[in-house]
């Protein structure tokens, strides 16, 4: 199969300032880090003792308490925004309104309208506005893109997606809006298109309101239908996506410790008109060893270079979260 080619491009002339030093925050830090070289990167959190977290990972590394310091320093080109994601587009709108290219992690807002606030600025100021689906810089999401584009899987039919743990119960937002938004956002990447219908289910066991479990279902043109499975109450960790097509069928396994992407040449054919199973032994489906996160800040940095969109760019961001707000709308029909 060919191999997929990207021209690496001389990151020199960026400089970022990361909103967020969190759990995920902090791995924005440590990836700008090696990427760019702390010198040319700024970090903003208020929270006690962040600073000296960012000065042992690299004393070089500008660290601020007052978001002014990044939107008025002039050598500030790019921002990366992890902060809760209730504050996402009240630091997102500051920062393209001070001329700066934004990435913000996922849900790059809460309501639609003011994701197309964002993208209405950024296309204005002509700015690179990007969310943080990491999952579409995973090398085994772009492999198994490339497989359906050359044909291997034949014709979709059937994708489902499982994303489940004891995880770390959220006060603002709810499974699906927590795990759910990088599943769809590999749904509409794989699909190539919008579903033409959704619902949803769910159940709240912990917190009264924000629901633990939730089960969405999705139809897409052409007869293609898919399902997203997530809970954060759940005995063990499983992150599996199953896609069946005429020809053959993708596994991704990324909580396996080995063997993650696998092909199976299995299904039915139709042989003198009755269906006939065809059912051959698994391949083992090899792909390149890359940091998803640190492929995702290239890509941005890159596009903040060349001028080009981003894979995530602010309308594929606002397409997942309208996908969000009407599984939502489904979930609250009780």
């Amino acid at each position: 199969m060919k191999k997929l080619k990207r021209e690496v491009i001389n990151l020199e002339g960026i400089k970022v300032g990361i909103f967020g030093a969190g759990r995920w925050g902090m791995n924005h830090v440590r990836t700008a880090n090696k990427i760019l070289g702390g010198e040319n990167v700024t970090v903003c959190d208020p929270s006690p003792g962040i600073e000296l977290k960012i000065k042992e990972l690299n004393p070089e590394i500008n660290f601020t308490v007052n978001p002014d310091d990044v939107f008025n320093d002039s050598l500030i080109n790019c921002t990366i925004i992890a902060t809760p994601v209730e504050t996402h587009f009240n630091v997102a709108i500051r920062a393209l309104e001070s001329g700066k290219h934004a990435l913000v992690e996922k849900p790059i807002t809460l309501h639609a309208q003011e994701a197309e606030k964002l993208n209405s600025v950024a296309t204005d100021k002509g700015l690179r506005l990007m969310v943080g689906h990491v999952l579409l810089f995973h090398p085994a999401v772009i492999k198994m893109k490339q497989m359906i584009n050359e044909g291997d899987l034949g014709v979709l039919q059937y994708m489902y997606s499982h994303r489940l743990n004891l995880g770390t119960i959220r006060k603002e937002e709810n499974i699906l809006w927590s795990f759910a938004p990088h599943d769809i956002s590999v749904i509409q990447y794989l699909a190539d298109s919008n579903p033409i219908s959704i619902s949803a289910k769910g159940a709240d066991f912990i917190r009264s309101e924000i629901e633990d479990v939730t089960l969405t279902t999705f139809t897409y043109p052409n007869n293609f239908h898919a399902h997203i499975f997530v809970s954060w109450l759940h005995p063990f960790k499983e992150q599996r996506m199953v896609i069946i097509g005429t020809k053959g069928m993708l596994v991704f396994e990324d909580s396996a410790v080995n063997d993650k992407l696998k092909f199976f040449k299995k299904g039915f054919m139709e042989v003198d008109g009755e269906p006939e199973k065809f059912d051959e032994e698994a391949i083992v489906v090899g792909y390149e060893n890359k940091a998803p996160l640190e492929e995702e800040q290239r890509h941005f940095f890159e596009c903040v270079l060349n001028g080009n969109e981003a894979r995530t760019n602010g309308v594929h961001a606002l397409e997942v979260l309208k996908i969000l707000e009407e599984a939502q709308h489904c979930l609250k029909q009780k």
